[in-house]
């Protein structure tokens, strides 16, 4: 009797397990409904290399594929360049085409490997979108990817509004903050406005870190990192662009970058529910 008891309980906890899995997985189907790939994980069809130093050779180096993957700086020396001044492979891989409304998801991870001027940002990188000028540097919004390994603070997910602006909110000043907690709006703000801290992350471990952008237009924008929202701005004085991914001041490998194209906005309260 005691045998069948057991048994019946091992066939609930795994009848349990297999519901709950199964609810994930349609969860998760939900989630990823509409998502098309934005790079096909082989070549560069509908995307354009730039680097500082014009070398486009060089660029198809910098930004090697692999098993899908973009890996920067994965045929390059550690070092290369190294606080020289030259930065000759900042740069970015641009697509040819501009986007307005949409959802943009990518993961990214870092290397090992450092490069041009590392000291001053540390593990640097980012992708930019609502380009409208696609110089090194380019014009637009960017969502920040970086890790200070000095002060262990990550800063992904940081705004750097460049020959742009947004209307940010903080309660501090210092950081981002949702109107829900005190955010007070910070007009037509640029240059770098910092994510909040209250994101996990990966950083020098080999692990991946899945990023989300949310942008309808000039509406608004939100950054999202591994699931929550560490970032976001209104009133954006650009409404479309091209949107490209860098390389900077360290190694990074790029993978999954899925888009959803959406023909009309979806209010934002719908997003900051989640």
């Amino acid at each position: 009797m005691k045998n069948q008891k057991n048994s019946f309980q091992l066939y609930l906890i795994a009848t349990l397990v297999c519901a709950i899995s199964f609810g994930n997985l349609q969860a998760q189907k939900s989630s990823d409904k509409g998502f098309v790939d934005l790079f096909n994980g082989k070549d560069w069809n509908g995307w354009h290399l730039k680097l500082r130093n014009g070398d486009e050779e060089m660029a198809k180096k910098v930004y090697a594929i692999e098993d899908g993957i973009v890996h920067v700086f994965k045929d390059s020396p550690d070092s290369l360049n190294l606080n020289t001044g030259d930065n000759g492979t900042h740069g970015l891989f641009y697509t040819d085409k501009k986007y307005s409304k949409y959802i943009l998801r990518f993961e990214y991870k870092w290397g090992e490997k450092i490069t041009n001027n590392f000291d001053q940002w540390q593990y640097d990188a980012g992708c930019y979108y609502h380009v409208f000028d696609d110089s090194v540097w380019p014009k637009g919004i960017e969502y920040q990817v970086r890790y200070n390994h000095l002060t262990e603070r990550n800063h992904t997910g940081d705004f750097w509004a460049a020959g742009t602006t947004l209307d940010w909110y903080s309660a501090d000043g210092e950081t981002f903050s949702t109107p829900k907690n005190g955010g007070k709006k910070k007009e037509q703000s640029k240059n770098e406005l910092h994510a909040s801290k209250e994101a996990e992350f990966n950083a020098l471990n080999d692990e991946w870190n899945k990023c989300e952008i949310i942008v309808m237009g000039d509406e608004y924008t939100i950054h999202k990192l591994n699931g929550k929202i560490v970032n976001m701005g209104t009133n954006l004085s650009v409404s479309e662009g091209i949107i490209g991914f860098q390389s900077e001041t360290a190694e990074i490998f790029y993978r999954n970058i899925k888009i959803k194209e959406l023909d009309k906005s979806i209010a934002m309260k719908k997003f900051l529910k989640k």
